[in-house]
This record gives C-alpha cells, sequence and structure tokens, in this order.
C-alpha cells in the first residue's frame, strides 16, 4: 500500500472528517482553517489539486469527473486505510506472534476487552 506525505494525510483526513464530496477549493479553505495556527502558510488551489491528483493515483481518491468543479471523496475509510497498514507491518514481520504479542501487550484494558469481543465473533 502507498504511504502518505504530510500534506497528503492531511488532505485525506479532511476528506475523512467530511459528511460528502470537496472540491479542491473546499479542502484549501479546510485546509488552510484547519492550520491557522500556522499564518502565513495557506496553499494554492494548484498544490492542492496536484496532491489530490497523486492521491487519486495511489487509489486513496476518487473523483466525479461529471461535475465543475470536479468533487472529491475518500475512496474507502480512515478505519481501512489503518487496518491495512498494520497488515503491512504484520507482512514484513519475521516473527508475526511476537509483534502481535508486543501489541496486545501495549493495549489498553478496553482495548483489550474489544479485541476479545471480536475474536470471540471470529
Amino acid at each position: 500500500m502507498a504511504t502518505l506525505g504530510d500534506l497528503e494525510r492531511s488532505v485525506m483526513d479532511v476528506l475523512w472528517d467530511s459528511d460528502g464530496a470537496l472540491s479542491a477549493v473546499a479542502l484549501r479553505d479546510e485546509l488552510a482553517q484547519r492550520t491557522a495556527a500556522d499564518a502565513g502558510k495557506s496553499l494554492a488551489a494548484t498544490t492542492v489539486l496536484t496532491v489530490l491528483s497523486r492521491l487519486e493515483n495511489k487509489g486513496f481518491v476518487t473523483r466525479d469527473r461529471e461535475t465543475r468543479p470536479h468533487l472529491y471523496h475518500a475512496a474507502t475509510g480512515r478505519a481501512d486505510h489503518m487496518a491495512e497498514l498494520m497488515h503491512e507491518v504484520l507482512g514484513g514481520a519475521t516473527d508475526r506472534e511476537a509483534v502481535l504479542a508486543r501489541f496486545v501487550g501495549q493495549v489498553g484494558p478496553d482495548e483489550a476487552e474489544a479485541l476479545r469481543r471480536m475474536l470471540e465473533r471470529k
């Protein structure tokens, strides 16, 4: 799975948090609001379009080609992406059981209970 750079992750966070598809300008405006503390670092719409194009090529976003301006939305959810990252890490481990044991050893009681319930259903 392709990894995300900092700006790509910021764009994906906006898309994952949105209720619907967004234009590049709407994405730029939302990013500006989220990074208001970084005064003077506003992005150009063309920069956002470039990031969206890269994300589309990586399979993270899709766009509605029928509308003008194009509207973009996440191809999959945040949880799907995170799960895929976890599988990727496990896939690269020479000792998967040790990695899983380390992970489980670091989860809190609520997360451990959630894991138990999920494993029982599986």
